[in-house]
């Protein structure tokens, strides 16, 4: 049986789509899944888009010296 999704965050796109921040297990294997999310039904229902990403453990860290650099400047840029 496969393990459930933990969902981390979701930050919302449109009316109908949101980015899905998540823990998903394959193979046996945990990973960050960062991916596009789809409703037709106002939100009773979200469905996976093949648009998103996939962190393995061994690339954490850089992606959060990457996410702490955009933060740096991204919100140095728009204290100005």
């Amino acid at each position: 049986m496969a393990e459930e999704a933990k969902i981390l965050a979701t930050i919302p796109r449109t009316a109908t789509e949101q980015l899905q921040i998540s823990i998903n297990t394959y193979k046996e294997k945990k990973y960050l899944d960062l991916r596009i999310f789809y409703t037709t039904d106002d939100g009773g229902t979200w469905l996976p888009t093949k648009k998103g990403v996939t962190v393995s453990p061994d690339n954490l860290t850089t992606l959060k010296d990457a996410v702490e650099e955009a933060m740096q400047e991204l919100l140095t840029v728009e204290a100005e």
